[in-house]
Order: structure tokens, then sequence, then C-alpha cells
């Protein structure tokens, strides 16, 4: 406990700016899901003070998932209720917490830097975009929207052009601003002042709540559409809580869709665990599997009470990094800033505009897609930028799943690429043929060799070096020993340098 509190005064501006994000985001995943909004807010509340508590991320942030709507949304219709669905919510994160327990995390480790690097990348380009109409005071997709295909019939794109025709005049203006004062904030002027202990996000959420209250009655007034709603001024906290309902543990159903979010769930804990040890100034190591357990119990609070399944999250955690965030107090104290805003100060959040908190997600945005990462990974080679630049685009024309999967493909096929046109290298002095056999030979080298092996002419002599090969396939074995035979046929004499034991 005592080391929690060492960077207090680092992780609790930090927290304060993630609770202003997250809000937003809590809201409009739970609307998007076709869930009470507050359900949102209980899974922002459970990702940050139960998940942020037990996990060993220092800097991971936790709550409801875009990426989980696809999944939510027709869940609780094929289940008829939203209770049924909770139970479902609570059966995933016992499965979550059995996938830590027979250490699944380690899945993790398998995937690509450069993946990651492209997942990063394309979440702050989906940022950008998706928070273009919000700036602009276009308001119809939901906030915290990650898919291409939107629900108001628009995608990421189409939605950009289609917003330019409903441009709220006051709205880009905030928006405008703020993005100036949050790029002067960075700057050592203001740095070297006092200033430089307040968040900047906050600033720019008090002159937009300024700019609604003042704007108020004119023509240029900030409506209630523009604005964010929690959905709960004047009613009791306790009508929106919801206990699960385990009368259809029989139906099967219940069970796939368990799994399916468990599934899904920890996956995207997993991608964002690992991106966010990434954006960690200090580069430690998440342990994934207390990670899979922290996730587990944050989801079967999360469904006892009636909130969204949780995950970690990378926009999130983005926001808690660009802000000074060092360690788990800056995630608890989110948490915390949700409960005791629902609790306190509900209306306030009324007179925020989205347009001020588009211009904090732009921020962030930019941050993680700048132009110098596509540089400096290009500078790595076509090996690394291939899959790097199809990870992005799959992810931006799809969603953060399918678009990591494909960048996965990608990253095998180039692997694949690679071995073949490097399993060995040849050269030829007049008749005679040398072939260096590589370190690795395996059943994915033997087509490039034979091919080499087939273009071989008569009468020539070829020399096999083996002296570097330290893992020989099979494969290969049976393909020089087949070339032998061809080659009495053509007059080819051969001779092989120093043959290995095959595995």
């Amino acid at each position: 406990m005592k080391n929690l509190f060492q960077t207090w005064k680092q992780d609790l501006p930090a927290g304060l700016v993630v609770f202003l994000v997250a809000v937003p985001l809590c809201l409009g995943i739970a609307l998007a899901s076709g869930a009470n909004p507050f359900s949102g807010l209980i899974a922002g509340i459970m990702g940050g003070l139960v998940v942020g508590s037990i996990s060993g991320s220092s800097i991971g942030v936790s709550g409801p998932a875009a990426g989980l709507v696809t999944i939510v949304a027709p869940a609780i219709l094929d289940l008829g209720s939203f209770s049924v669905f909770l139970s479902a919510v609570v059966i995933a994160g016992f499965l979550q917490i059995i996938f830590g327990i027979v250490k699944a995390g380690y899945l993790s480790y398998y995937f690509p830097n450069v993946v990651v690097k492209g997942m990063l990348v394309a979440i702050g380009l989906q940022i950008i975009f998706k928070q273009w109409p919000h700036a602009l005071g276009y308001d119809k997709d939901y906030e915290g929207d990650e898919s291409f295909l939107q629900a108001d019939g628009e995608n990421t794109f189409s939605e950009l052009y289609h917003s330019l025709g409903y441009i709220t005049p006051a709205a880009l203006i905030i928006c405008a601003l703020s993005i100036i004062l949050l790029v002067l904030w960075d700057k050592k002027f203001i740095q070297r002042t006092f200033l430089k202990f307040v968040p900047g996000p906050l600033v720019v959420v008090l002159i937009g709540i300024i700019a609604t209250v003042s704007l108020q009655g004119s023509g240029w007034a900030i409506e209630a559409q523009h604005r964010v709603d929690l959905g709960i001024a004047g009613k009791p906290i306790k009508e929106f809580f919801t206990l699960p309902d385990f009368s259809q543990l029989a139906n099967m159903k219940v069970y796939i869709i368990a799994f399916t979010i468990a599934v899904v769930a920890s996956l995207e804990s997993l991608l964002s665990v690992d991106a966010s040890d990434k954006l960690d100034p200090k580069k430690r190591i998440t342990p994934v599997n207390r990670e899979l357990i922290a996730q587990g119990i944050g989801n079967v609070l999360s469904g006892s009470i009636g909130g969204l399944p949780v995950t970690q999250v990378v926009v999130r955690t983005s926001a808690n990094v660009n802000s000074g965030g060092i360690n788990k107090l800056s995630a608890i104290a989110h948490g915390t800033f949700i409960a005791l805003s629902v609790l306190l100060i509900p209306g306030i959040f009324g007179y925020i505009p989205y347009a001020s908190l588009a211009a904090i997600l732009i921020q962030v945005g930019f941050k993680l897609a700048k132009p110098a990462i596509f540089k400096t990974v290009y500078k790595q080679g076509w090996l690394q930028f291939i899959p790097f630049i199809v990870t992005i685009g799959c992810i931006l024309f799809t969603n953060l799943l399918v678009g990591v999967l494909c960048g996965l493909v990608c990253s095998f096929l180039v692997i694949l690429y690679h071995n073949f046109k490097l399993s060995h290298y040849m050269d030829v002095d007049g008749k005679n043929y040398t072939i260096r056999l590589t370190e690795h030979m395996t059943f994915l080298n033997k087509a490039s060799l034979l091919k080499t092996l087939t273009n071989i002419p008569n009468n020539a002599k070829v020399t096999i070096d083996q002296r570097d090969v330290k893992q020989l396939a099979h494969d290969i074995v049976d393909s020089i020993e087949d070339f032998k035979i061809r080659a009495k046929d053509k007059n080819i004499e051969i001779e092989i340098l120093t043959p290995i034991e095959t595995i």
C-alpha cells in the first residue's frame, strides 16, 4: 500500500484525465450494446477499483470495451433479457479466472511486436477519424465506436464527409481552441510554471462547461444532444442496479455466450496488456495470467450488480500514460472518480460538450499514430513494414480482433516467404555449383531447395555445404537423396560437406 501512494502526485491527476475520457466511452458503449447507460458506468467503476487493484499492470486501465458490442448487443436480444445476460457475464468471469490459473495468458507472448505496433497506430487513427464528427458537433455515432460499419448507417470514412453537412459552430470552435490549448499545455513555457500541476484536459473540460453555461439562451447554444448525459438525473441510483437471473442456467445459449465473452474479452485484454507494456516509459512487464484472473474477478463482480463485461482498454491506458500516470493508483483513482461523480455531481456532466472530449481524444490518437512511427518501422525493412501496414488497414476497415488476426496471418506468410527465399545460398564458378544451407532447414525450405537443384545443368559438379546447419529436416534429406538419383542421369557429380544428424 505504501508503494501505491509513492507517485500520487502524478497518478491522481492522470486518473482524473482518464476519468474524463472514460465516462462518455462507458455511456456510449452501453447504449450501443442496447443496455442501460448505467451498466457501462458500473463496468468502468469495476474496471478501475477491482481490476486496477488486483492486476499486476502498472499503467493499464480497464472498463467496458467497444470490441464486445457486437457480441453483447445480439446476446441480450437472444437471451431475452438483460438479467439473463448478466448471468453469462458472471460465468464468463469464472472462465477467465480458470484461463489465468491454467496459464493461458502466455498466448500473448506470441503476438509479434510489429503487429502490436500496428494495432496501436490503427487505434490512434481510429480515434482521430471517429472523433472528427464529434469535433464538428455531429454526434449521431456513439462515443467509443471502433467498428468500420456504424450503427447510424455510415462507415468510419463516409461519416467524415457526412458530418460536414451538420456542423455546429460552437462545438467546432470549442474543439479547435481546446486542441490548441492542449498542444500549448505541453510546451516548456507552461510546464515551467505552477500550471504544470494542472492537467490540460481538465482545463479543456472546464472551458467546455463555462462555454455551455455562457451560451445558453443564445443562437450559439450547445444543445443537450451535443453534451454528455449520464441518464440518471432525478432518479435514485438503486434503480439502475440489476441482479443476474440464474434461472436460465439450463439454457445452453447462456454458456455459449459466456464462453464467447470470456475468450474475446481475454484476447482483447492480452492484446491491450502487450500494447500497454510498450507504452509504459519504464517498460515494465505485466504478469499476463494474473491479468486474466483480475479481469475475471472484475467480470464476476460487474455482472453481479448489472455491469457490462470488462477488458483492459488501449484508449484509456494511452490517456493514462500521456497524462503522466506511473503506477496503478491512476487506474484505481479513475474508478473512484466515476463512482463519486455518479453519487455527488451527476448533473455537472450534462454541461460537458462532446466537442471538448473529442479534443482530448484526438490528442491521444495523434500520440498513438505519430508519423515518426511509420518512418521507424519502414526503416526496419519490408519484412516488418508489410505486417505493420496490413494490421493498420484491416483494423480500420473491420475491427480490432479481425485486424490483429490479419496482421498475425500476414506475419506468418512473411516468415514463410523469408524462409523460402533465404533457405540456402548458391555460388557458381563455371561448372562448379556450391550450395550452402542455412542454420534451420525445415519442410518450409523444401520448395526453394528443390527449385535450385532442378535447375542445375548436366555435367556439373555440385557441393552441398551443410556445415552451418543446426536443424535438418527429413524432408530436406529426402530431397537431397532423390537429387542424387536424378543426378546420375545428368552426369552431375555431388559432394556433401559435413553431414549432420537429422531431426
